[in-house]
C-alpha cells in the first residue's frame, strides 16, 4: 500500500512539474490598448482602443508563450469625438483601409517567475515590425476571485516611431515617438 501511495504522490508531482500550456482568452472588458506622445511640445496627448480581442498561451513551467492580439483600429477613443475622427481618418488610422492593428508573439522572456518582455511583431497600417513590449506588471492565479478559474494579467509597454508605421502625419511637431501600453486581463479558455 506505501508503494502505492508514493507512485501515486510522484505522478502528480511528475505531473504538476511538467504542467501543459494552459491558453488564456482575452477579457475585453478589462483589457484595453492605449498609447501616448507629445502634442506640439505642450503637454501629452493620449487615447485607447476599446475593442481589444485575443488569445495568450502561456507555459509558467517551460517559460515560453503564444500571443495574437487584435485591436480595432474604430474603437478609438481619445476623449474628444473631432479628434477621434481626424485620427480615423487617411492621415492616421485610416480605420477603413486598415480595421485592425495586430501584435503576435512566440518569444516569452523571463525574469525568474516574472514574465519581463514579449518580442513580436506589431502590424500598423500595413507595416510590420519587431516590437519588444516590456512587462510592467505580471499576475497569474489558479482561480480568479469572480470567475473562478485560472486568471493571469499584465501590463506591456513599448515605443514606437509613427512614421516608420506609416502614421507619421505632423512629426516632429506631434510626437514621432508614440508609447505604446497594453493592459491585458485572460481567463482560461
Amino acid at each position: 500500500m506505501k508503494t502505492l501511495f508514493a507512485a501515486v504522490m510522484t505522478l502528480g508531482v511528475l505531473g504538476s512539474a511538467q504542467a501543459a500550456p494552459v491558453t488564456y482568452e482575452v477579457d475585453s472588458s478589462h483589457t484595453h490598448a492605449g498609447y501616448s506622445l507629445s502634442h506640439l511640445g505642450f503637454s501629452t496627448l493620449s487615447g485607447r482602443f476599446n475593442d481589444t480581442k485575443g488569445t495568450v498561451v502561456l507555459d509558467q513551467a517551460k517559460k515560453t508563450g503564444l500571443v495574437d492580439i487584435v485591436i480595432k483600429t474604430a474603437s478609438h477613443d481619445s476623449g474628444w469625438a473631432a479628434r477621434d475622427k481626424h485620427i480615423a481618418s487617411p492621415d492616421f488610422l485610416d480605420v477603413e483601409k486598415y480595421p485592425t492593428i495586430t501584435f503576435k508573439s512566440d518569444k516569452f522572456t523571463f525574469n525568474g517567475d516574472k514574465l519581463a518582455a514579449v518580442d513580436g511583431q506589431l502590424s500598423l497600417h500595413g507595416v510590420t515590425k519587431p516590437v519588444t513590449l516590456t512587462v510592467t506588471n505580471f499576475k497569474c492565479v489558479d482561480s480568479h476571485p469572480m470567475a473562478k478559474k485560472p486568471w493571469c494579467g499584465a501590463d506591456a509597454t513599448a515605443t514606437i516611431k509613427r512614421s516608420e508605421f506609416g502614421v507619421g502625419a505632423y512629426a516632429p511637431a506631434v510626437g514621432d515617438d508614440l508609447q505604446l501600453t497594453i493592459a491585458i486581463e485572460a481567463g482560461k479558455k
